[in-house]
């Protein structure tokens, strides 16, 4: 090829240890996959056929193959991370040459686009393990969904955990306050509710308010925003791609932002307080939930009613129990004092939030039933 291209300005330039590797000799196929990059943040590695620099093939974190280059690199090391991006959506053999090169993805330009810009942002963020999400919410109104979730956050970040709060009822009057923490700069809500395709997972950590050494979204005080489906998923995404642990206090009405948050969620936590007409209420707050969330689990406020225990909860629920949450004493007066909850390091919503994270942190992410 003569002249100056694409290629020509871009191979090798400040491309790093971690940088992707792009392999292709169609011109337009290169300047689409460098505008891709450019989109999500990444400076590659561009090569002519076979990879110019030796070990860039085994080293980068993710290679786009070029339709036109699959025979060059039929005897190539197999790896993983290796993308076969094409042009043609009616082509049947693109599959078999994915094969020949060890490619787990193809990935068809320019339908594919918004798949290759979340991988290649995978890659500047150095994506690893997603964060451990739990959501938390009442089985009525005033259940303590919003208070348990403050202290699960509290305890994960008083752990060393990355620690990230996410208020997902809009209508709760704001967690931020719940801290302690409704001066504290940083954006809230409003600044993502028009959030589309995807959030830098490290722009959105550090542009929330830090408060007991956890970040914290929260609401205003300003008039009641909506939170389309689309930026809840956008901003939940981002907030699960920083690893940790991340808490969302769910709202129980089942509106369409609701149940994409709770797509977003590992483990569920149903607060219902000792009383029939609480355990009638959380019933129908689980049969919504569960239409889209596998692992929910009942938490039992005590005291229990008559004739009801926290293991009949759970039972009459159709839910495996996570625990039981005995009174907190003091807790209304230590929150008008400033202190958040679970900030009494031996009160039963610190003990309670202790033994579970302890559980799930120690499995990998997981939290047995």
């Amino acid at each position: 090829m003569a002249g100056t291209n694409a290629s020509d300005q871009w191979s090798g330039s400040g491309a790093g240890p971690s940088a992707p590797l792009i392999i292709t000799e169609d011109e337009q196929l290169l300047d689409d996959l460098l505008r891709l990059c450019a989109a999500a943040g990444a400076v590659p590695e561009v090569a002519h056929g076979i990879p110019a620099r030796r070990g860039s093939w085994e080293a980068a974190p993710l290679v786009l193959v070029g339709d036109d280059c699959v025979p060059r690199l039929a005897g190539a090391a197999r790896r993983e991370g290796v993308v076969l991006v094409g042009r043609d959506l009616d082509d049947p053999d693109v599959w078999r040459r994915a094969v020949m090169i060890g490619a787990r993805n193809v990935v068809l330009l320019p339908d594919g686009e918004t798949w290759l810009v979340d991988r290649l942002a995978d890659v500047v963020e150095g994506v690893g393990r997603q964060a451990l999400t739990v959501g938390v919410i009442g089985g009525r109104g005033g259940a303590g969904a919003s208070t348990l979730a403050c202290a699960l956050a509290l305890t994960a970040a008083r752990t060393g955990e990355r620690t990230m709060l996410i208020d997902g009822d809009p209508l709760g009057g704001g967690l931020d306050v719940l801290l302690g923490g409704e001066q504290t700069e940083g954006l809230r809500w409003p600044a993502f509710a028009r959030s589309r395709g995807r959030v830098g997972g490290g722009a959105l950590e550090e542009s929330l308010p830090e408060l007991h050494s956890l970040r914290v979204l929260s609401w205003d005080r300003g008039d009641a925003t909506i939170v389309p489906p689309d930026a809840m998923h956008a901003v939940l995404a981002a907030a699960r791609r920083r690893g940790g642990t991340v808490v969302v206090d769910l709202p129980r009405r089942g509106d369409d932002a609701t149940m994409e948050a709770l797509r977003q969620v590992d483990v569920g936590l149903l607060v219902v307080p000792g009383d029939l007409r609480a355990v009638a209420a959380a019933h129908r707050v689980a049969s919504m939930a569960g239409m889209v969330l596998d692992d929910l689990r009942a938490v039992v406020r005590t005291p229990c009613g008559p004739g009801l225990d926290d293991e009949e909860i759970a039972r009459l629920l159709g839910l495996p129990l996570a625990g039981e949450l005995p009174p907190e004493p003091g807790l209304r007066e230590a929150l008008t004092a400033g202190a958040p909850p679970g900030s009494s390091e031996r009160g039963p919503l610190a003990l309670f939030c202790g033994e579970f994270w302890a559980q799930a942190l120690a499995g990998g992410g997981s939290v047995a039933a």
